[in-house]
């Protein structure tokens, strides 16, 4: 049987005594600072202590995956959040970064078994991108903070052999 809530997602302490990092591009920084803004208030929200969220700044949402990859070599964490946001221009250089940000991440996440969420935009203007960092859309920080402290929660309870 399961303590989880009837709708899934975390349970409301599920932040509590658990440390996190959140990995945020500095690049598009107006967004992701939105992006910081919501995973960190939804953390805490969760029962997390602010003093066990750490943020981590990288120049952009390519530098991510490299940087989730120190942050769980170094141990201290039970999960990290990359968070950052690319926005498409003229070229096609939204496609390498938002690609090499994507699979990069992904396999950090599977090779490490640690809990890593994406919480990187991939936009087609910076409309879009406001709408989904507190904007109409919701808060994609947020989303990517409630996925990693399930994900936290779902490995405890695996491995307690629930």
């Amino acid at each position: 049987m399961s303590d989880r809530p009837a709708g899934g997602g975390p349970t409301a302490d599920a932040g509590a005594g658990r440390r996190f990092c959140l990995v945020a591009s500095r690049y598009n920084q107006p967004i992701t600072d939105r992006l910081v803004d919501g995973a960190r208030s939804c953390l805490v929200a969760h029962g997390a202590d602010p003093a066990d969220i750490e943020l981590i700044r990288v120049p952009g949402a390519f530098e991510l995956p490299l940087a989730v990859r120190w942050v769980l070599d170094r141990g201290g964490v039970d999960g990290v959040a990359a968070l950052g946001c690319v926005i498409r221009g003229e070229t096609p250089h939204f496609e390498y970064v938002s690609l090499g940000a994507t699979i990069g991440i992904e396999a950090i996440a599977r090779e490490r078994g640690v809990p890593v969420a994406f919480g990187v935009l991939t936009t087609d203007d910076g409309a879009q991108a406001r709408a989904r960092a507190g904007g109409q859309k919701g808060n994609k920080g947020e989303e990517a903070a409630l996925a990693l402290l399930e994900m936290c929660e779902l490995e405890r309870m695996l491995r307690a052999g629930n």
